[in-house]
């Protein structure tokens, strides 16, 4: 360290230990107002987050999720050198109850045919997500579940292979090969290392002896995942550098089963455990969701980024959507029996034993087992998604309600507020009178709007005060992804934040996106099997997750020409302000937004902050109203630098731009 550097830490460390005390005129506010909100939506998490490489490694795929899928579905049947043999899907003497389909291959004979092909053998070619990406050097855990049905042992390869097309040997990555003598299902493991950079690269299996072999579970997994725990590394980072303070999970629409009944209920306890004995289901949004992502994950996820788990958990009421209800007059709502609800109170309590027990109860045992002997620290549990508040659902949230806050009324219950939350709204409403009937801690609302909305409404403004239900905006986005609408969610969250003692959560939604498996625009995040594409919105996100604190100053910031604070509720005002300290940190945030076509002065006054530092770090965000961040161009990034604060400073804000000052105090 240089002297520089030690002159600095022991300035730091002498001014951290100065008694400080937040400046008269701040307004106590949630310093926990920005989250994330994860949904398996648009290929999510097998294809996305979840690092696994092999599409249908289990063979479970049906069509009951989409017509013409089934368990060879992502797999093609190879059988090079003219070898001779077939493939046959098989459900008996399963792996595992909860994964019952597995790939018999039958061979006949496996050798070359000419003298001149190098390859041979009968099996299964997988292309993973628009072909396997693998990166020459890096290293990647195969494993396999096999059993030898009939015959002597078999001789089996695995290689990673760049397909050349029809009638030509692939070019070799990498390769092994396993023996496989147990008439038993064992598993197998190996560490493949390409040679060279592949996007397209593809595995094969091949049983290079005569007789049949079952396979199952098949898994190829980078080893170099986001701090070892099979998460892909980039989407993770993007993520931490938003520097959210919760994450909602893992739904959404998904909580409730993908409208074909209680059957295809996202259950947690099925989602935990050893890949291969976790009940994989079909989507909501119509894809096959492998579970290789579950309830450990998410709050292993939530551990590694310091974020609050906030699981969801269904209420034994259906998604309107169940059976086409979607769009019809008089909306479906399927309910379990009330003699029937205890189960799901029990799922309930049984997570929170699960996430906060220590090693020596059922459930903790159950996680210590996994990996993680030490609790999780569950603080929040959402009871419902956006149901349509009908009589039957009050009925059965209150029996979880109660039952559950009466075993443990440290965990703070979120509830739900229905689709579409604004006044007037009948689910809204009713929403609102059973979280006031109960004293609910947390609503949670939900709506998605064209930026107008955004710009103009002022909807917290006029919250009651002495409430004692705090609002957690969990699903809200402007409907396009252009930077004007980016604006305008920064301008609403600057209002969100002088409202933030009655908001006290919210989080952007949806979460990710796959490139070419997009079931819903926008997205915050966008992706391919290379690299993340951050939105404009993205930006916006990020500066508010940089800049949470526990005091908001509304008076600090005025606008020229203007004789008041401008960000009142007037919806022909285009442009605000917010000033956010943070005591934990002493960091003070100045967050300015234009989203209009003028360019604005604002007279900043941080006079009452006696030991504002001489310097700041100011970040901008700005272009042009129609610009767009997509897969071929990324024309908006904020651009950050170090000015010279003084206490009274005027700032220019250029049209459609966003800027953000952080000062130590």
């Amino acid at each position: 360290m240089t002297v520089a550097a030690l002159a600095l830490a022991a300035s730091v460390g002498l001014q951290a230990q100065k008694p400080f005390t937040a400046p008269k005129g701040g307004k106590p506010i949630s310093d926990e107002l920005l989250g994330i909100f994860f949904e398996d939506i648009s290929s999510s998490a097998d294809g996305g987050l979840f690092a696994e490489l092999v599409q249908n490694g289990s063979f479970e795929f049906n069509p009951t999720e989409r017509d013409g899928w089934g368990p060879a579905t992502a797999w093609h049947f190879i059988r090079p050198g003219h070898s001779l043999g077939r493939i046959e899907s098989r459900m008996d003497q399963a792996l595992h109850p909860n994964n019952p389909t597995y790939m018999r291959i039958h061979v006949e004979r496996a050798k070359e045919y000419y003298d001149y092909s190098g390859w041979k053998g009968v099996g299964l070619e997988n292309n993973g997500f628009d072909g396997i990406n693998v990166k020459r050097g890096q290293r990647y855990d195969f494993s396999a579940f096999l059993r030898n049905v009939q015959g002597e042992t078999k001789s089996v390869r695995v290689a990673l292979v760049q397909p050349q097309g029809w009638g030509k040997d692939p070019k070799l990555l990498a390769e092994t090969a396993v023996l496989v003598a147990s008439n038993g299902w064992q598993k197998y493991e190996a560490v493949l290392t390409p040679t060279e950079d592949c996007q397209n690269a593809a595995l094969q299996l091949l049983v290079l002896t005569q007789g049949a072999v079952d396979v199952d579970e098949l898994s190829l997994m980078p080893q170099d995942t986001y701090k070892g725990h099979g998460l892909r590394k980039d989407l993770v980072q993007a993520l931490a550098d938003l520097n959210p303070r919760f994450m909602r999970f893992p739904g959404g629409c998904v909580v409730h089963g993908g409208g074909d009944g209680f059957w295809n209920t996202y259950r947690w306890k099925t989602t935990i455990g050893p890949r291969h004995e976790r009940r994989q289901l079909k989507n909501t949004w119509g894809y096959h969701q492998s579970m290789g992502l579950g309830y450990y994950e998410y709050f292993q996820l939530c551990e590694d980024l310091g974020m609050a788990p906030l699981p969801i958990l269904p209420c034994g009421v259906s998604c309107q959507g169940t059976n086409g209800g979607w769009g019809m007059k008089d909306q479906a709502q399927d309910v379990v029996p009330m003699s029937e609800m205890d189960e799901w109170v029990q799922d309930a309590l049984d997570l929170i034993e699960w996430a906060n027990g220590d090693a020596s109860t059922t459930w903790g045992k159950k996680r210590a087992q996994q990996g993680h002997p030490a609790p999780f620290g569950l603080k929040y549990l959402g009871i419902g998604n956006e149901e349509k508040i009908t009589p039957e659902f009050a009925e059965r949230f209150k029996y979880m309600y109660e039952r559950i806050t009466q075993a443990h009324p440290e965990i703070i219950i979120v509830g739900t507020a229905g689709p579409g939350s604004h006044k007037g709204n009948p689910d809204y409403d009713n929403g609102w009178r059973l979280a006031d009937e109960l004293g609910l801690p947390i609503l949670d609302e939900h709506y998605y709007e064209k930026n107008e909305y955004f710009l103009s409404s002022r909807q917290y403004d006029s919250y009651p005060r002495d409430r004692k239900t705090k609002v957690y905006l969990g699903e809200y986005a402007a409907k396009d992804k252009k930077l004007i609408d980016a604006l305008a969610e920064g301008l609403y969250l600057l209002h969100v934040e002088r409202n933030g003692d009655v908001v006290s959560m919210t989080s952007y939604a949806p979460l990710f996106a796959r490139k070419g498996a997009t079931n819903w625009n926008p997205d915050l995040i966008y992706f391919d099997n290379e690299r993340p594409y951050l939105t404009c919105s993205y930006y916006i996100q990020q500066m508010f997750g940089q800049s949470a604190g526990q005091y908001y100053y509304g008076d600090c910031v005025r606008f020229k020409g203007d004789n008041s604070d401008i960000i009142q509720p007037q919806p022909d005002v285009h442009y605000g302000q917010s000033v956010v300290l943070n005591m934990k940190t002493r960091r003070l945030f100045v967050k300015l937004c234009n989203a209009s076509a003028q360019s604005k002065k604002a007279n900043v006054d941080l006079s009452r902050f006696k030991t504002l530092a001489s310097t700041a770090t100011k970040t901008v965000l700005a272009g042009k109203a129609d610009d767009e961040n997509n897969f071929d161009k990324q024309p908006i990034a904020p651009k950050t630098e170090t000015i010279k604060m003084k206490k009274k400073t005027t700032v220019e804000l250029a049209p459609y731009s966003f800027v953000m000052i952080e000062v130590g105090v």
